[in-house]
C-alpha cells in the first residue's frame, strides 16, 4: 500500500471513528431524554383523560413529532416508527384553532387518539426498557466472547439481503460495542465502503441481484480496501465455493446456520491479528510508542488539516540527559528499561490527541495540536516535574531516576517539515547547553512578526462563517454540533422559532439549518418572514431545512419558500455535513 493510500486510510479512520463515538454519545443522551419524554406523554395523558385541552393535545403531537425525527437518526427505528403512527393519530390537531372544549370534544377524533396512544404509549416504554438495557450491558465488563471483542470497539459492515439475520447480528454486535453498518445488496455496500472505513465485511454469497463475488472484484481493485478483512458468511457447505472464496481473497467462511459467539470469536480473531500487523509496521517494539516511519506520516496529514482550518500545533524534541552513562554504568537492558517507563510516564500524562514517537536512541518527538508555544511548554513542564520526583524504572530492587532536555517549536507557515524539527532540536540543544533538565523554547519571532501573525488570526476569525441550528430537539442540536465543530465556522443554537427569528434579524448568519415544526414560530413561517422581511439582516442566508414531512408537497413548499435544501428525518450524519460544507461553500 503507497504512502499516499495510507495516509488516506488512516484519515478516513480517524473521521469515522469520531463518527462513532459522537453516535454512541448520542445514543445515551437520547434514552435519557426519551424517559423524560414518555414521562410528559404519561401525564399529559392523564390530564386529557379528564379534560382535552387544545394545547395539551398539540404538545401530545410535538412530542411524538420530535421523537419520529430524531429517533431514526440513533439507530432506534422501532421508536421512530411507533412514534410515526402516534403523529399520524394527532395531525388534526394542527387545523383546529382555539375554541371551547365541549366543541372540541363533540367535532374531533380526540377520544380515538386517546386510547390509541395508551396503546402506543406501552409499546414505546417497552423500547425504553430494551434501551436502557442494552445500554447497561455496553457498559458492563462480561468475561465471555463478547467482552473480548467489545475492547476493540470495531466498525463493520454487514452485508447480507436476509432481513431478519441482518437485524439479528446488527443487535448482537451493537451489543459487544460495535459499530455496524448493514447492505442488503451489493450496490449499497459499494456505497458504504467509500463513504466509510471498516475493520472487517462479512459478506453473504447468495444475493440478489448480484452475487456477493461481485464484491470481491470490487474490494481487490481498491488498493485502500485489498487488505480490509472479509469473512463470507454462507448457506452453501460447499467446499468448491469455499475454495473460491479463498482463492478470491477471503479471510474466513463461516456456513449457515452458525452460532453467534463462534462468529464473534472468528472476528475478534481477525481484528486482533490485523492490529498485530498495524502495530509491528508503526509502533516501536521497546517503547510501544510510535515509530518514526508513523510520525512522518501522521504529521504530514496534521499540517494539511492546519492549512484547511488554521490552528497552533507545537513540537517537542525530547533527549534523556547523561543515558550513555545509564547504559555504561547498568547496561542496556536498564537503558531499556528506562526508555520504557519515560515513554509510559509521558503517555499517561499526554492527551489523546497528542502524537508521541520515539524518534531514535534515547530521543522522542511529540506534536501538540491546536497547542500554542507557551502552552506547550507548560504542558511539558509538568512532564518534566514528574520525572524529577519520580524513578522511571526498577531493577533488582534498585531504582532509576533521569532527566531530559527538550526544544519545543510551534509550526510557522512556509517551514518545512525537517526545518520545523531542526528548530525543536536546536532548541533541545540549547537546552542541553544551559545544564541540561530544563526546556527550551526556539527563538520567538521578532515583535512585528508576532503582531502580524495575531493580527492575521483574528483576521481569520473574523472572516469564518456563522451557521445557525433551529430545532427543539436538544439531543439533536448537541449530536449536529458535534459533527460540525471541526469545521471553520461558527455555530449558534436556538430551540424555538422566536428566539430564532429573533437572532436572524439581529445578526447576520451565512446558513441556517431549521427544523419544520418548532414551537412559537414554525420553519415555514420564518422562511416567509425571510422573504418578506426587509429588516432581517442576512440577506444572503442559506437555509438547509429539517422536517419529519417525507410528501412531496411539503418538500416542494419549503423549497418554494426560499429554502436552499431540505432534508427528511431520520438523515445520515455524513450527508448533511457534506450539504452544509456545499451550502455554506468550505471545500
Amino acid at each position: 500500500m503507497s504512502h499516499r493510500n495510507i495516509e488516506r486510510a488512516k484519515d478516513s479512520a480517524s473521521e469515522s471513528d469520531r463518527d462513532a463515538r459522537i453516535l454512541k454519545q448520542g445514543r445515551k443522551l437520547f434514552i435519557r431524554e426519551y424517559d423524560k419524554q414518555l414521562q410528559q406523554l404519561q401525564s399529559l395523558l392523564t390530564a386529557v383523560q379528564m379534560k382535552p385541552i387544545l394545547e395539551d393535545l398539540q404538545q401530545c403531537y410535538r412530542i411524538a413529532h420530535t421523537l419520529k425525527g430524531s429517533a431514526p437518526v440513533f439507530g432506534y427505528l422501532r421508536i421512530g416508527k411507533l412514534a410515526e403512527d402516534m403523529v399520524r393519530k394527532w395531525e388534526w390537531t394542527l387545523a383546529i384553532e382555539k375554541q371551547n372544549n365541549e366543541l372540541l370534544l363533540s367535532t374531533s377524533p380526540v377520544h380515538e387518539s386517546i386510547e390509541r396512544t395508551v396503546e402506543l404509549l406501552l409499546e414505546l416504554k417497552m423500547e425504553l426498557d430494551i434501551g436502557l438495557t442494552e445500554i447497561q450491558m455496553d457498559e458492563e465488563t462480561d468475561p465471555v466472547t463478547g467482552s473480548m471483542l467489545r475492547a476493540l470497539k470495531s466498525r463493520i459492515l454487514l452485508v447480507d439481503d436476509d432481513d431478519a439475520l441482518r437485524s439479528y447480528l446488527t443487535r448482537r454486535l451493537q451489543l459487544d460495542d460495535c459499530v455496524v453498518d448493514e447492505a442488503a445488496d451489493v450496490e449499497s455496500a459499494k456505497r458504504l465502503l467509500r463513504e466509510h472505513t471498516y475493520d472487517l465485511v462479512t459478506l453473504d454469497l447468495m444475493m440478489y441481484p448480484q452475487s456477493g463475488y461481485e464484491l470481491f472484484d470490487f474490494l481487490k481493485e481498491d488498493p485502500t480496501l485489498k487488505w480490509l478483512p472479509l469473512i463470507v458468511l454462507s448457506g452453501r457447505d460447499d467446499i468448491s465455493d469455499k475454495v473460491r472464496c479463498f482463492h478470491l481473497g477471503a479471510d474466513d467462511y463461516v456456513t449457515k446456520p452458525f452460532q453467534y459467539e463462534e462468529l464473534a470469536a472468528r472476528i475478534y480473531g481477525l481484528l486482533k491479528r490485523t492490529r498485530n500487523f498495524e502495530q509491528l509496521a508503526f509502533r516501536d517494539p521497546l517503547t510501544g510508542v510510535f515509530n518514526r516511519r508513523y510520525f512522518d506520516l501522521q504529521i504530514g496529514l496534521e499540517l494539511q488539516r492546519i492549512e484547511r482550518y488554521p490552528a497552533p500545533i507545537s513540537l517537542v524534541f525530547i533527549d534523556i540527559d547523561s543515558f550513555k552513562n545509564v547504559n555504561d554504568t547498568y547496561g542496556h537492558h536498564v537503558g531499556d528499561l528506562v526508555l520504557q517507563g519515560l515513554a509510559h510516564l509521558m503517555q499517561v500524562n499526554l492527551r489523546s490527541t497528542d502524537l508521541l514517537a520515539r524518534f531514535g536512541g534515547e530521543e522522542f518527538v511529540i506534536a501538540l495540536p491546536n497547542t500554542t508555544v507557551d502552552q506547550a511548554r507548560s504542558i511539558m513542564q509538568d512532564v518534566l516535574d514528574k520525572v524529577r520526583v519520580k524513578p522511571v524504572a526498577q531493577n533488582e530492587g534498585q531504582t532509576f531516576s533521569i532527566t531530559f532536555s527538550a526544544g519545543v517549536a510551534e509550526w510557522q507557515a512556509g517551514i518545512t517539515i525537517a526545518e520545523w524539527v531542526a528548530k525543536a532540536d536546536d532548541a533541545m540543544y540549547q537546552a542541553k547547553q544551559q545544564g541540561k533538565n530544563r526546556i527550551v523554547l526556539a527563538d520567538l519571532e521578532d515583535e512585528g512578526a508576532q503582531f502580524t501573525k495575531l493580527v492575521a488570526h483574528a483576521n481569520a476569525q473574523l472572516q469564518k462563517k456563522k451557521l445557525l441550528i433551529v430545532d427543539d430537539d436538544p439531543i439533536l442540536r448537541a449530536i449536529l454540533i458535534s459533527q460540525l465543530e471541526h469545521l471553520p465556522i461558527v455555530i449558534t443554537q436556538v430551540s424555538d422559532g422566536e428566539a430564532a427569528w429573533q437572532l436572524l434579524s439581529d445578526h447576520v448568519f451565512d446558513a441556517c439549518i431549521l427544523d419544520g415544526i418548532l414551537p412559537g414560530l414554525d420553519g415555514f413561517t420564518i422562511l416567509e418572514k425571510l422573504k418578506t422581511d426587509t429588516n432581517a439582516r442576512s440577506k444572503d442566508l442559506k437555509v438547509l431545512m429539517l422536517s419529519g414531512k417525507k410528501k412531496e408537497a411539503d418538500v416542494a413548499k419549503g423549497l418554494l419558500m426560499g429554502a436552499d435544501d431540505y432534508m427528511t428525518k431520520p438523515f445520515s450524519l455524513v450527508e448533511l455535513e457534506n450539504r452544509v460544507k456545499q451550502l455554506m461553500k468550505l471545500d
